[in-house]
């Protein structure tokens, strides 16, 4: 089965950095595209970047400038390592892949807080 497991929330300070971790299997890696998307409590679940099989990489016009996703094929894994936090940052951060035919997969979530 699809298994994708965030990690590397925490609580940090504004202007602070981290760095999440996405850890995926059962799935073919380097063929899909990934996503980083958040949610608060009573909104929807946003896009905050994409990286396509080939690294291009999209970010919301939010995190742009501030947050970079990557990705390490030989790890299976994809990064977003957020720089320059805000406040309105905070979230439950979620990464996600949709490979054609076969439904979206998300992970558990990792909280992201960030203080002023």
């Amino acid at each position: 089965q699809v298994q994708l497991v965030e990690s590397g929330g925490g609580l940090v300070q504004a202007g602070g950095s981290l760095r999440l971790s996405c850890a995926v299997s059962g799935i073919t890696f380097n063929i899909n595209t990934f996503g980083w998307y958040r949610q608060t409590p009573g909104k929807q679940r946003d896009l905050v970047a994409i990286i396509s099989s080939g690294g291009t990489t999209n970010y919301a016009d939010s995190v742009k400038g501030r947050f970079t996703i990557s990705r390490d094929n030989a790890k299976n894994t994809v990064y977003l390592q957020m720089n320059s936090l805000k406040p309105e940052d905070t979230a439950v951060y979620y990464c996600g892949t949709n490979p054609p035919g076969r439904g979206y997969y998300w992970g558990q979530g990792t909280q992201v807080t960030v203080r002023s």
